[in-house]
């Protein structure tokens, strides 16, 4: 089996204040892993640092995508070649259209213009999917969307992008629950053999809907253990105070 995403010994800092502290993690194709840990452990920084945002500073380690390193990668070049991050906090765009954000992304993905009736078709089938409204186009992005609305929109970019690694970014938090079965069964949907997906989560609760591989818990930095969906579990009822005593054992 081909490995999508391997991380060696990954060292981030943010304005000179080390975060990451030697990651090392792998994610195989077709897998579907998550990273669970306590605030401030690093989990956002290593997906922004996989995306390539400036402010993250890699100063040891390598990130490879498909066998390669990206770190000489812009992060526009990181979606190009299939690298998607599903953010956190999405970030709103007055005076963009969902469709002309959503064009212009695909135009950009795929190395030329979608025809009009083909993205059309496209876009109808992910929104509805996604139980989305086709008013929802017109809107500006994330302007004064709601939560669920703003994740919504982030998991039809990602329909619309089919990436190679899909890293989702708390894609859970703020939702309903009719809301984050609706998300979750849609990221479950996308999965295939050729497709990896990094979810990043405190709960338990959105890996329920999904074929999980692999759990990775991140502390202080680094990935402190890992295991099966049964790690997910263990926390829900336990809490991360076991985790410091099961490494420092030598095992979970």
């Amino acid at each position: 089996m081909s490995t999508i995403l391997e991380i060696k010994d990954l060292h981030v800092t943010v304005e000179d204040t080390e975060i990451l502290k030697g990651v090392n993690l792998s994610i195989p194709a077709g897998e579907i892993h998550a990273i669970m840990g306590p605030n401030g452990s690093g989990k956002s920084t290593l997906s922004n640092a996989i995306m390539g945002h400036p402010n993250y500073k890699i100063t040891g380690g390598d990130i490879l995508f498909k066998g390669e390193s990206i770190l000489g990668w812009s992060t526009d070049e990181r979606a190009r070649k299939g690298l998607f991050l599903c953010f956190q906090y999405p970030t709103a765009i007055p005076g963009v259209t969902v469709t002309n954000f959503l064009r212009n992304v695909l135009k950009n993905v795929r190395g030329k213009d979608v025809p009009v009736r083909e993205f059309r078709a496209e876009v109808k089938e992910a929104m509805e999917k996604l139980q989305m409204d086709q008013n929802f186009m017109a809107r500006y992005v994330n302007d004064g969307f709601s939560g669920g609305e703003k994740k919504r929109n982030e998991i039809l970019q990602m329909s619309l992008m089919k990436p190679g690694l899909a890293i989702l970014d708390e894609v859970d938090s703020g939702l309903d629950i009719d809301a984050l079965r609706i998300i979750a069964e849609n990221i479950q949907s996308q999965s295939n053999a050729d497709r990896s997906m990094l979810v990043i989560t405190h709960y338990q609760r959105i890996l329920n809907y999904l074929s999980l591989d692999r759990v990775h818990i991140f502390m202080d930095g680094r990935v402190q253990t890992s295991g099966g969906p049964e790690l997910a579990e263990k926390l829900e009822q336990e809490g991360y105070d076991w985790v410091g005593k099961a490494t420092a054992g030598g095992g979970a």
